[in-house]
This record gives C-alpha cells, structure tokens and sequence, in this order.
C-alpha cells in the first residue's frame, strides 16, 4: 500500500510542534503512522523538533543531489524531507510532514491527493507565543503576526482547520486524531 501525506503547516506560535507531540505521545505503538523527519538548517535543542541538524553549504549539496522529495525555505533556514520519509518510499499508511504555507503550491503539485492541515491560533495568542520564545525581536514577531494575517489558502485546496488557542493542546489534538482517523478510512 503506498501511503497518504498529510501536510501540517499554519504560522508560527500556532503550536504545529506541540501539537504534532502530543499526537505522536497519543497514538499506539502499532499505528500505521510516520512523522517525517526534516533536515534543517540549524541546531537541534533539547526541547525541540527531532531533525537533522546541517549547514547551508551540506543542505545544498543535498539539494543538489536530488536528495529532497520536498524542500522549502522559510524564516532564514531551509528545510528538507528525504525521499525515503515520504510516500510511497515511506510505507506507512499516513505519513505526516510539517511544512511550510509558502511551500504548499509546491507541494500539492508533487502531492495533488495530500491532506492539508492547517494549525492556526488567535493574534493575541501567536503574539504571546513568539515573544515567549525570546528569539525575536518586537518588530520581527509583528512581521510573523502580519504574514499570518495576510496568508490566504491557494485556490481549490480544502485544508482541515485546527485552532489551537481555545481550549488548549489536548482540544486542538483531539481534532488532529479526529482528522488523521478520517485520512485513514479514506
């Protein structure tokens, strides 16, 4: 069986790490699930994403090589998929990509039957996050705000919406389970 991808993206501060966590922590060890792993451009923490930590010069030369199924640029990293993490090299059911809005053209392109997921939160909440973070500026964490105001989703994809503020991470997460177990039976 070749497996379905579902693409999570949404702003920053909307909670897509968190949330994809808490899903991860929820499902049974036997489910027919996979969380791609991404190779990016900049080192990993302790209290972050599991990635593949690369320069910009090694991420190019993979680039290059062809070694990405998908790969974007965003907020001054890049960021890449290998092939073997996608479908149908990946031989999960659902395979679960956290990407990127800007790349999402691009991406429906290579992957026309893919599931959008689109994580979004209030303004006052992505604001209160980004500044928690402590990585950015006021006025770099009011562009972000600004781009997730702005974004529109591309014409004809009907993305699942999850707003990840109301009720908190376990409500946002159970409508994550609700989706992917709709993506499973499809």
């Amino acid at each position: 069986m070749t497996g379905r991808l579902v693409y999570v993206a949404g702003p920053s501060g909307a909670g897509k790490d968190s949330l994809l966590a808490w899903l991860r922590h929820r499902l049974a060890p036997d489910a027919p699930v996979s969380f791609a792993r991404r190779t990016i451009t900049r080192a990993a923490t302790a209290d972050g994403e599991q990635h593949d930590s690369i320069d910009l010069p090694g991420f190019l030369r993979l680039r290059e090589a062809g070694a990405f199924g998908l790969d974007w640029e965003a907020n001054g990293l890049h960021y890449g998929v290998r092939h073997a993490e996608l479908p149908p090299q990946q031989r999960s059911e659902v395979v679960i990509v956290n990407g990127s809005r800007a790349y999402l053209p691009a991406a429906m392109q290579r992957y026309p039957d893919m599931t959008v997921v689109h994580v979004t939160a209030s303004v006052q909440t992505l604001r209160q996050r980004l500044m928690a973070r402590g990585r950015e500026s006021a006025g770099m964490v009011e562009a972000r705000v600004q781009r997730a105001l702005d974004f529109r989703m591309p014409p004809g994809v009907a993305a699942i919406e999850i707003h990840n503020d109301r009720q908190g991470l376990a409500e946002a997460g159970a409508h994550l389970a609700d989706a992917l177990q709709l993506v499973m039976v499809a």
